[in-house]
């Protein structure tokens, strides 16, 4: 170790500081929590807040999925959704063999003690999100961008049985949720499609109408009360030694020392635990929207049983969201799996869709950061006392970022967390 470092871990043993890597919607969670118990707080993030996934999501606080990724029922239905031109999921050729080990994880992931345990792990999750984000929200002066006026799951052609199914398996893990017919359905939002026979409403979820302006209101309250932003790349993250600084070498070389560290850095945080003795499971799932400028009228998100997708009102328009691809983080997006939401809204949002394109949207890709067990990598690394996860919260970040900033707060003022954090430990792995 160099003299300067020496001096550096010196400097900040026992200070009350922390660096986080990432400022999107977990990061900025993370670094509000700890200025609120007196943490001086740094980010560090190569574009900037909300400048990820957390400026693209669907803007639901999805907290009624309650179930894992990884559902055996899904093996039956792949090959149709790889071969559906405008279906959810889509491989592309060249990543598949980088992606099979992910997916031989997210196959075991499939067996009933696995997906049991997995669905605990989300579910304690989910319970406590959405009273975590009110408390945000409510001390970062920015409440109007949390609406709960819950979601729709609307079906078309499915059969009745089928979706009393779906209504009493939601029902049986504790979702407020009622059933609803067509005529119902439309008596709460017209403007949707005659050809949806029925819907699940979950009554106590919400959505935010610009998840963009949220992660901005998190960081000019950050800023306001005296933490640091960094826009500068992170080259390597140096594994600090026992109670030593955390140094960080940037991509302009210069360093950085903090006491500790939070690794928030969503799809690009593999190569920085990887630098800190990790080999964590982390897939890129690419999530596509398509941001039109019609406004629907709809009051709550509603998503498509059938279509696997999902329509957001958004202060902007409407957002279309939902379809899935495995391809790595540097190829270019596709503007197909954008593109291909739109027929899917105009069958369900004829009224408002029958003139529009593509070409009077936007079209947007965003990385999703999952793991194969469908819950995140959470709390203290256990080789270092002063480094700490919060990452791979796959399809749920917005929703479960409050909560885990929570947690983490806890974990680090040596608190007892309110949920216990061994399910989504980093050595659940063998790390």
């Amino acid at each position: 170790m160099s003299l300067e470092t020496q001096q550096c871990n010196e400097m900040v043993k026992g200070d009350r500081s922390i660096t986080i890597i990432g400022a999107g919607i977990v990061g900025l969670a993370a670094a509000i929590e700890l200025q609120r118990v007196g943490y001086q707080v740094t980010i560090i993030d190569k574009e900037g807040p909300g400048a990820g996934a957390s400026q693209g999501n669907a803007g639901h606080f999805a907290t009624e999925q309650m179930f894992p990724l990884a559902d055996p029922a899904m093996l039956l239905k792949l090959p149709g959704m790889l071969l559906d031109p405008l279906g959810p999921f889509r491989i592309q050729p060249r990543y598949f063999f980088k992606a099979l080990p992910w997916f031989c994880r997210f196959l075991v992931n499939m067996l009933p003690s696995k997906r049991k345990q997995n669905q605990q792990g989300i579910t304690a999750l989910n319970k406590a999100a959405i009273a975590a984000m009110q408390d945000l929200v409510r001390y970062c002066d920015c409440e109007e961008l949390l609406t709960l006026n819950g979601s729709l799951l609307v079906f078309e052609s499915t059969p009745l049985t089928e979706v009393e199914a779906q209504y009493r398996a939601y029902s049986e893990t504790g979702v407020a949720v009622q059933l609803l017919d067509g005529a119902q359905v439309r008596a709460l939002e017209p403007s949707l499609s005659d050809n949806i026979t029925h819907a699940l409403y979950f009554t106590d979820v919400g959505h935010s109408a610009d998840p963009m302006r949220l992660c901005q209101a998190l960081a000019a309250k950050f800023v306001a009360a005296g933490g640091k932003m960094r826009i500068e790349s992170v080259a390597a993250v140096n594994t600090p030694t026992a109670n030593a600084g955390v140094e960080l070498t940037m991509q302009s070389g210069d360093r950085h020392f903090a006491a500790s560290l939070l690794v928030a850095a969503g799809a690009w945080s593999k190569p920085f635990a990887k630098h800190l003795g990790y080999n964590v499971p982390l897939e890129t799932e690419r999530g596509y929207h398509l941001m039109m400028p019609q406004h629907s009228r709809l009051s709550r998100p509603v998503a498509s049983y059938n279509r696997k997708f999902i329509i957001t009102p958004m202060e902007q328009g409407t957002r279309l969201a939902g379809t899935v691809e495995f391809g790595g983080l540097d190829a270019p997006l596709v503007e197909a799996r954008a593109d291909c939401l739109l027929p899917h809204a105009k069958a369900l949002l004829p009224a408002l869709f029958t003139q529009a394109s593509v070409e009077d949207g936007i079209r947007w890709l965003g990385f999703r950061p999952s793991l194969p067990d469908s819950l995140p990598v959470l709390g203290r690394s256990p080789k270092h006392s002063n480094v700490y996860f919060s990452f791979g919260h796959q399809h749920l970040g917005l929703t479960w970022s409050a909560v885990t900033a929570k947690l983490l707060k806890q974990e680090i003022q040596g608190r007892q967390p309110d949920i216990d954090l061994t399910p989504y430990r980093i050595e659940r792995y063998g790390c």
